[in-house]
């Protein structure tokens, strides 16, 4: 499965009651692709808020056995 996520350097951004907070991978927000118009309107608002570094990546998870 693959999905969106934002960094803003080393930290990821949850989007939580209409505010940006800097946070570790298992608290970020993701998206799926449909969202990228969403997820770049994200992080043109990040930019413009003063947030450093802001890119999008590309998630990928995997599902094994245990």
């Amino acid at each position: 499965m693959e999905l969106l996520i934002i960094k803003s350097g080393k930290s990821y951004i949850r989007f939580k009651d209409d505010d940006y907070r800097l946070v570790k991978l298992e608290k970020a927000s993701v998206f799926p692709f449909k969202q990228m118009k969403l997820v770049r309107q994200h992080e043109f608002c990040l930019k413009e808020n003063g947030f450093n570094n802001v890119c999008i990546k590309k998630l990928v998870l995997t599902e094994e056995e245990l």
